[in-house]
C-alpha cells in the first residue's frame, strides 16, 4: 500500500512537471487562460468584487500594486463573449451602472453561476521579452454562490450523517424552533406521503432562510435557498430526520434518503465536474465584520462553514473528486475579509489577522494540498472616508459614509478589534452567547457618489494587491 501510494505520487508529480514544461514551451506562441473562481457566502460582496475588479482592469489608474499595470505592460483590455456557451454572462454593464450612477445602489447579489471573459494584451518581460510581441491573457471569471460550495461536504456524508450534523447545529438556534417541532412530530418509519414530505422540506427551507437572515453560514443543502428551475422537484424535497432502527423500504426515512442521494448525484456532482474542477485561481470573500457584529455563535459558525468550503480544495480526500480533478488543483487561493472600508485603516491589520486566525483550519488544508494561499482585508468598492474626532478627551477614529435607505451622511465607530484574534475566537469556540469585553457595531453604507477621472476605475482598498496575488504572475 505504501509503495503504491509512493508510486502514484511520483507519477502525478512527473505528470505535473511534464505539463509544466509543455506549458512553458508553448507560452510564447499561444494565448494563456486563467480561470478565476469568485465565491463567498451571502452578503460577502461577490458581485461588487467582480464589477470593481473588471472596471479597474479596464481603467487601471487605481491599480499601482498590480505590477503589470504599474510597469505599463498592459497595452489594452477588453471584454469578450464568455467561452462557455451554456453559462449566463455576468451582467457587468448593469452592475457597474448601479454602482456608479447619479443615485448609486448595490446591485443584485449572486443567485446562480455566471461567467465573464476579460482579455488583456500584455508586453512580456524577462529574457525573451525582446524576441516576442505582446501576448494575450484571457481572465475567465466564474461567479457562483458560496452556499453551493458548502454542498461539497455532502459528497462525503450519507443521509444519516448529514441528518445528524444538521439537526445538531440547528438545535442551538432559535430560528429552528418551528422546523424542530415539525420534525419531532414526524415518524421516520411511517409510509412516505408526498404532502408530508413537501411540508417538511418547506419547513427546513424556511429555517435555512431564517438562519441566513440571522447571519449563520452553515446552510445545507445550498440549492434549497437558490433552487432556480429545480424548485419543487423531488431532489429538492427532503429534510433531515432522526435515524430510526431498520426503517421499512417505503418509509419516510427511506424516501428522504433516496432523494438526498439524488440531490448529490444530479445537483452537486455536475457542478463540481463541469465547473469547479476547471478553476485555476480562487478568491473566497468573507464578511468577517458582519459575523463579529452578530456575536460569538455567528463567528464560530462561519469558522466551521469556511473549513467545509475549503475542503473543496482537497480533492484527494474524496475518490470521486480525485477522479474528476485528474491531477489538477487550484494554484492560488485568496481569503479576503471584505468591507474593510467600514473600519479606519489603523484597524485593517487586526481585521486581516482575525481572518487569518479564523480560517487557519481551512487554510492549512489548502496549504497541505499544495496551493499558495494568502489573506488580506479589502474593500472592492470604497464607500467611506476617514476622520478623527475628540470623544471624552481622546481621539477616536471614525469612518463616514452615506447611509443606505436615507442617503444621509453619518460617522461611525464600530468598536476596537482586539490585537489578539484569540480574544474573539476562544469565546466563539467555547459557546459564549455574547462578547464579554467588547461591543461591535455595524452600519449599512450605500455606495458613494463618484466622479471618476479618465483612466480611473472605482475607488477601492487593496483590490490591486488582491489582483497581483491572484493572477499577477500570469501577466
Amino acid at each position: 500500500m505504501v509503495l503504491g501510494t509512493l508510486t502514484s505520487g511520483l507519477t502525478d508529480g512527473l505528470a505535473r512537471t511534464t505539463r509544466g514544461l509543455g506549458d512553458a514551451a508553448r507560452a510564447p506562441f499561444v494565448d494563456r487562460t486563467i480561470r478565476l473562481g469568485v465565491t463567498g457566502l451571502s452578503r460577502a460582496g461577490k458581485t461588487v468584487f467582480i464589477t470593481s475588479l473588471v472596471a479597474n482592469l479596464l481603467d487601471r489608474g487605481r491599480m499601482p500594486q498590480l505590477s503589470a499595470a504599474a510597469q505599463g505592460r498592459i497595452r489594452a483590455a477588453w471584454l469578450q463573449p464568455q467561452p462557455d456557451d451554456t453559462l449566463p454572462r455576468f451582467r457587468y454593464e448593469d452592475h457597474r451602472a448601479a454602482l456608479t450612477g447619479t443615485e448609486p445602489r448595490w446591485p443584485e447579489g449572486t443567485k446562480r453561476i455566471s461567467q465573464l471573459r476579460l482579455s488583456l494584451k500584455v508586453e512580456p518581460r524577462g529574457l525573451l521579452s525582446g524576441l516576442q510581441g505582446p501576448q494575450t491573457v484571457h481572465l475567465d471569471i466564474i461567479d457562483y454562490p458560496g452556499e453551493w460550495l458548502l454542498d461539497l461536504g455532502l459528497l462525503d456524508r450519507s443521509y444519516a450523517d448529514w441528518s445528524r450534523d444538521a439537526l445538531a447545529r440547528a438545535s442551538a438556534r432559535p430560528e429552528a424552533e418551528g422546523v424542530r417541532a415539525a420534525l419531532d412530530a414526524a415518524d421516520p418509519t411511517a409510509e412516505a406521503r408526498e404532502p408530508e414530505m413537501e411540508a417538511l422540506a418547506e419547513a427546513w427551507r424556511g429555517y435555512l432562510r431564517a438562519a441566513q437572515a440571522a447571519g449563520y453560514s452553515d446552510l445545507t443543502p445550498g440549492r434549497f435557498l437558490l433552487p432556480g428551475e429545480m424548485a419543487g422537484s423531488p431532489a429538492l424535497t427532503f429534510a433531515p430526520l432522526p435515524e430510526p432502527r431498520d426503517p421499512p423500504r417505503r418509509s419516510l426515512w427511506r424516501e428522504f434518503e433516496r432523494r438526498y442521494d439524488a440531490y448529490r448525484r444530479h445537483v452537486v456532482k455536475p457542478f463540481f465536474r463541469d465547473h469547479f474542477s476547471r478553476i485555476d485561481r480562487q478568491v473566497v470573500l468573507v464578511d468577517m465584520l458582519g459575523a463579529v457584529h452578530r456575536g460569538p455563535r455567528a463567528v464560530e459558525d462561519l469558522r466551521l462553514a469556511m473549513a467545509d468550503i475549503l475542503g473543496a480544495f482537497r480533492p484527494g480526500r474524496n475518490a470521486w473528486l480525485s477522479a474528476i480533478f485528474r491531477g489538477r488543483r487550484v494554484e492560488r487561493i485568496l481569503f479576503a475579509a471584505t468591507k474593510a472600508d467600514h473600519l479606519h485603516h489603523a484597524q485593517h491589520p487586526r481585521l486581516t489577522a482575525l481572518a487569518e486566525a479564523l480560517l487557519r483550519d481551512a487554510k492549512d488544508r489548502a496549504d497541505f494540498a499544495g496551493a499558495r494561499t494568502a489573506a488580506m482585508s479589502i474593500a472592492a468598492l470604497r464607500t467611506t472616508v476617514e476622520e478623527t474626532r475628540e470623544h471624552e478627551g481622546r481621539p477616536v477614529d471614525l469612518v463616514r459614509g452615506r447611509l443606505e435607505g436615507s442617503g444621509r451622511q453619518a460617522a461611525f465607530h464600530p468598536g476596537e478589534l482586539p490585537a489578539d484574534p484569540g480574544h474573539l475566537l476562544s469565546p466563539a469556540r467555547g459557546g459564549a452567547q455574547t462578547w464579554l469585553d467588547g461591543d461591535y457595531g455595524a452600519m449599512t453604507f450605500a455606495p458613494a457618489r463618484l466622479t471618476l477621472a479618465p483612466g480611473e476605475g472605482p475607488p477601492h482598498i487593496r483590490l490591486d494587491r488582491a489582483a497581483e496575488f491572484l493572477f499577477g504572475d500570469a501577466l
